[in-house]
């Protein structure tokens, strides 16, 4: 359909992302096409990009579509105090903001430091705390996967692989969550997990170890401690986050959808297929912000003016019918998906991979440790966060005959 300027701008949040994201998506892209006005906290504009072949060329060209945020028009409306700032930052010295040669110097330093990461010695971290938390619970015949379960594994994971002590772990898990549910104690989140990176780094400065942390720091391109604590607040929030829900919408669809119930009875075969399906029809990072338009420019038969904020709308792209023609069908070995972004700033491939590992050694501890789970509400009743970012399930409740710990 042809877009109508005037169309109204859509808040981009409320209750329907935690209940009906997918046909919302649908009704915005029936209303105002593949780029929609929205609004965000405090009546700031943005445009959500939910074209498949729109985001492609915004990801795709990052002279025109810059990741430079000072480039926005609307910073003299934002307060200090503003809930979005953890999401939306300005003069952070981090790799999600830094363009041109540096930012492909940062991304190879990351790069480099994550795949080092000795894959078995990966796959035995996540199922010794996979175990850990299935131990937990196992003996009451009842939990919910995702606050016992999801949410507190990959940040577990991630902490032994970046250097921090076990006990760090449920402070992260906390500080993350607040950072991107993106509400009152969105800040104070951000606070907490700088302050734990920067001690992190000052203790590897001293005592270098085989972790993630001591690589970085040992890269010779000259990055300042700052921008280190920044990459690495980026890489727990990155990584933590999105694989919690990659393993709970996963575990949902495998409990809910008739073709993986294979899975549930004793065999593995479907894992990679449910968590591939996932990825295109609920992939855990929904929405992403964003891109800054260095001019005025067209999009979407959309007039954008220079400054104006692009937000990457991924789901609503991996669901487009112009590219998805029949939605009903199996995605298999297609991954032709946005979940883990496109162009320059898309997510490294060894950050990819460990998510990739951690996600599917979770749901496959809880498959073999609880062979007869089923959920314990139903299927409709599942709620999700309050968040348009990353709207995962905030419960997972189910039930199994109770079997006894390792």
């Amino acid at each position: 359909m042809t877009p109508t300027t005037a169309s109204a701008p859509v808040p981009l949040g409320g209750p329907r992302f935690q209940t009906e994201p997918a046909e919302l998506y649908r009704e915005m892209r029936r209303a105002h096409g593949s780029v929609v006005p929205v609004v965000l906290d405090g009546d700031i504009p943005a445009w959500l990009v939910l074209g498949y072949r729109e985001l492609h060329q915004v990801t795709g060209d990052p002279q025109l579509f810059s990741r430079d945020s000072e480039l926005w028009s609307q910073w003299d409306r934002i307060p200090d105090d503003w809930p979005l700032l953890p999401m939306i930052g300005r003069r952070q010295p981090s790799i999600l903001y830094t363009v041109g040669e540096r930012h492909r110097e940062r991304a190879a330093m990351i790069s480099d430091a994550l795949e080092a990461v000795d894959p078995f010695e990966l796959r035995s971290q996540a199922e010794k705390f996979a175990d850990e938390l299935i131990d937990a619970v196992c003996s009451k015949g009842e939990t919910d996967l995702v606050g016992d379960y999801a949410a507190l594994l990959p940040v577990r994971v991630l902490a032994t692989l970046y250097g921090f002590a076990d006990e760090q772990g449920p402070g992260l898990v906390t500080a993350l969550n607040d950072m991107v549910n993106g509400r009152e104690g969105a800040l104070a989140g951000q606070q907490h997990l700088a302050s734990s990176m920067a001690r992190l780094i000052a203790d590897r400065k001293e005592r270098p170890a085989e972790d993630v942390v001591s690589r970085m720091l040992a890269n010779t391109a000259g990055f300042t401690d700052e921008e280190i604590v920044q990459d690495l607040m980026v890489m727990m929030a990155a990584g933590h986050q999105p694989t919690a829900d990659w393993i709970g919408n996963s575990l949902r669809l495998m409990l809910t959808d008739e073709r993986f119930a294979a899975s549930l009875f004793g065999g593995r075969h479907s894992v990679p297929e449910a968590m591939n399906e996932v990825l295109w029809e609920d992939t855990p990072t929904q929405n992403v912000a964003g891109r800054w338009a260095a001019r005025d420019t067209q999009l979407g038969g959309r007039r954008i003016r220079s400054g104006d904020l692009l937000l990457l709308g991924l789901q609503g792209a991996n669901s487009d019918p112009q590219v998805r023609t029949d939605s009903s069908a199996l995605t298999g070995g297609n991954n032709a998906h946005f979940s883990f972004g496109h162009g320059e700033h898309r997510c490294p491939f060894p950050a990819q991979e460990i998510a990739e590992v951690i996600a599917r050694t979770g749901i496959e501890v809880v498959l073999d440790r609880l062979p007869d789970i089923d959920l314990a509400v139903p299927a409709e009743s599942l709620a999700r966060r309050p968040s348009p970012w990353l709207p995962g399930l905030s419960e997972l409740p189910v039930r199994f005959t109770p079997v006894p710990v390792l």
